[in-house]
């Protein structure tokens, strides 16, 4: 892999960042769900005007037509920036859009992706259940083929963003006497379809974006399938694989820190040896990141399966964004706990590091027993 950038990607980046510099939002991004999802889409639809949307895809389908080491570059600047983290559009940017150009018939494509990348469209996704949260391939959900639809039963729980969704990125078994991974599909299911209940999941931390989803017998399109039926964990795969590397977010933590390493000077600890080593550890953890995740963006661009790398990925951009946040508890105490203190987004996000896309349990498993070849516990 070859850690230097070329001539054009550095005119790329210089790019990115004098256009972010120039246009990035200069009001915060509000705290009430609603409103946070408006402030999402104008600011995706402003990014797509600008051709700064969906980096690395298909420029017919609404994308730039970049090349994902381009689409690394972005995201670093992105980051650096301290642009707006548009979570309401996660699932449609990161999981069902680069799912699609991958996987998609020519028809999905053209319906989706351009709605996606305009922020036109929003997303959630339906892949845990109450008896199958990081062990997906023990759902039970149901979709039986039934003329030009799938008749889908069951329940998806800690599903985010619901609210203004228009599609889940859903997950169901189409074999009923399949086991583990096979007989699994994934629907790309229409919000509006009927039998399809939503129920509010209260959150510890005053957040209102978790949901259960519940289908009584609701009609999907068997057009809306991804993929072949009884495939779909090969999908699925895909789509988590690359995800797992988290968007870059080890750049998000390096920018902290940064924030970290001067609030410990501003506060007289920079000399404390306990800062020191929780700064040197953090500061590790970020290079250790960033280092893995430039290694499966280079197998990505190379066309490659995915391999343990993703998962080593995903573990070390945990372990990177649990030192950051240690660090930030270290520095302001209780303080960091309290809204409206840069470091508690940061500290809040963190707490996810480890759950979200997998826990870091699942992913030490994935890599023990599937790639080195030990026995299963």
């Amino acid at each position: 892999m070859e850690l230097k950038f070329s001539p054009a990607e550095e005119r790329f980046r210089a790019e990115a960042r004098a256009w972010l510099e120039a246009n990035m939002p200069r009001t915060p991004r509000p705290r009430d769900l609603r409103a946070r999802r408006e402030y999402d889409l104008a600011w995706q639809r402003k990014m797509h005007d600008a051709g700064w949307a969906g980096i690395a895809w298909p420029r017919e389908f609404g994308g730039r037509g970049a090349t994902v080491m381009e689409q690394l570059l972005w995201y670093e600047e992105y980051a650096r920036a301290g642009a707006p983290d548009v979570s309401t559009m996660f699932v449609g940017l990161n999981h069902a859009g680069p799912t699609l150009v991958a996987c998609g018939s020519e028809e999905q494509k053209a319906f989706h992706l351009p709605k996606i990348s305009a922020g036109n469209m929003l997303w959630c996704q339906g892949f845990s259940e109450p008896e199958a949260g990081s062990d997906l391939v023990s759902l039970r959900t149901a979709a039986a083929r039934s003329g030009d639809d799938y008749v889908v039963n069951g329940s998806k729980i800690w599903t985010s963003y619901v609210a203004g969704a228009e599609y889940c990125f859903l997950l169901v078994r189409t074999d009923p006497n399949s086991k583990r991974h096979r007989g699994i599909s994934v629907l790309l299911a229409p919000m509006d379809a009927p039998g399809i209940t939503v129920r509010e999941v209260p959150a510890v931390i005053g957040e209102r974006y978790f949901h259960e989803l519940f289908f009584d017998d609701a009609r999907i399109p068997a057009s809306c399938r991804l993929g072949p039926e009884g495939e779909g964990w090969g999908v699925v795969s895909y789509a988590l694989a690359f995800e797992r590397v988290g968007a870059m977010r080890y750049a998000r933590a390096a920018l902290t820190l940064d924030a970290l390493a001067e609030a410990a000077r501003e506060r007289g600890r920079l000399d404390d040896p306990v800062i020191q080593e929780k700064l040197g550890a953090a500061r590790t953890a970020v290079e250790a990141s960033r280092l893995l995740s430039y290694r499966v963006i280079d197998l990505r661009a190379k066309g490659s399966e995915p391999t343990a790398d993703t998962n080593i990925a995903r573990v070390a951009g945990t372990l990177c964004e649990n030192a950051v946040s240690d660090l930030a508890l270290e520095i302001y105490g209780a303080e960091a706990l309290a809204y409206g203190n840069f470091a508690e987004s940061y500290w809040r996000l963190a707490m996810t590091a480890g759950v979200a896309v997998g826990t870091t349990e699942i992913n030490l498993n994935l890599i023990a027993s599937r790639w080195l070849d030990l026995p299963r516990e």
